[in-house]
């Protein structure tokens, strides 16, 4: 009977929270599922606009997004005489800001050389009126002299070094989440090798809104490992443990809350295959947002508030005496539809 009442419980809230004028005030009455997430995207807002008032960190979201949505315009076909006029002196603003701050603050080396090689091949091409020419007075009051003026749009050329599709298929058909490992560490320079690839990954206005926090001290993989619930039985053998931190900070505006999780995911699947192709091989671990454990993680790595868990990733290489589950995936049948409404 109690079951059959919970089950009618669940059945009824999963209906009136499914209708939106009826879900607004289900979610006022349990505000704590979703608690943390509210609280971190404010507090990530908040970041946001500190951060650009008075620049304190290596990287500057905002001027990540301008410089990303130049580069854009810069590309089209046909490209406008005059273009970005509403964010311009904005974004050179940021820039000069940026650099002044750069004399005690070490900033991110290749986000200044970024901005600045694209600023310079917009005003380069673009026509001069409005703010356009406010801007570039701004633009060339900052003696700034990078190292390389290559860092803009650019026309590919294929590489030889490109692998088939035979290749890639092999490499996803033979990686799996190994749990059981060699008690040998993969060395610093292996997995500094899988981030080159991880920050490939295309991420929402290159904001890259992420961190990798890798422990390889014994003691410290001990305790991360035994952190989630997934690790039950397999905990202790993990020689190395990534922890990844999706960053709120990078965002101004709650519509974007969830592109950490995207994004920071697109770069973890180029992560782990890289390992894979290193001979190395990993363990992506869940992390649900269950407030108690979000909590201990918090106190454990020493997170802000706008900082989330995004999931956590065992590291090693294979014990080849242990198996690894056959995890069978679903028919294309089922995961693809074309042209369907």
């Amino acid at each position: 009977m109690r079951n059959t009442r919970r089950q009618s419980g669940k059945i009824w809230h999963s209906a009136v929270s499914s209708t939106y004028l009826f879900s607004i005030p289900v979610s006022i009455l349990t505000p704590i599922t979703f608690m943390r997430e509210q609280r971190a995207v404010r507090a990530g807002k908040g970041r946001y606009y500190k951060n650009i008032s008075n620049q304190q960190s290596k990287t500057m979201a905002g001027l990540r997004r301008n410089v990303h949505r130049l580069e854009k315009a810069l590309i089209m076909k046909p490209r406008r005489d005059s273009f970005a006029k509403d964010y311009i002196v904005e974004t050179v603003e940021w820039y000069k800001k940026v650099l002044t701050k750069n004399k005690t603050n070490k900033h991110d080396e290749s986000e200044l050389i970024w901005a600045n090689n694209v600023l310079i091949e917009y005003f380069a091409v673009v026509k001069p009126v409005g703010a356009i020419t406010e801007a570039k007075k701004i633009f060339e009051s900052v003696d700034y002299n990078p190292r390389t003026t290559d860092m803009k749009p650019f026309k590919r050329t294929k590489t030889k070094n490109l692998p088939t599709y035979d290749q890639l298929l092999d490499l996803s058909m033979y990686r799996r989440s190994v749990r059981w490992f060699k008690k040998e560490q993969v060395s610093r320079e292996i997995i500094d090798k899988a981030l080159l690839v991880a920050r490939q990954s295309p991420t929402a206005c290159n904001r890259m809104p992420y961190e990798f926090r890798i422990f390889d001290d014994p003691d410290l993989v001990k305790k991360y490992a035994n952190t989630p619930f997934g690790t039950g039985g397999y905990a202790d053998n993990i020689p190395t443990i990534a922890v990844v931190v999706g960053k709120l900070d990078s965002y101004f505006s709650a519509r974007d809350r969830h592109a950490i999780y995207t994004d920071s995911s697109l770069a973890i699947m180029g992560f782990v295959y890289a390992l894979e192709s290193q001979g190395a091989s990993s363990c992506l671990i869940n992390w649900p947002d269950f407030e108690p454990l979000e909590r201990k993680m918090q106190k454990q790595l020493n997170l802000r508030v706008d900082e989330r868990p995004i999931m956590l990733i065992a590291i090693g290489y294979e014990d080849k005496t242990a198996m690894v589950p056959r995890s069978v995936k679903k028919d294309l049948d089922t995961i693809r539809r074309y042209n369907f409404e």
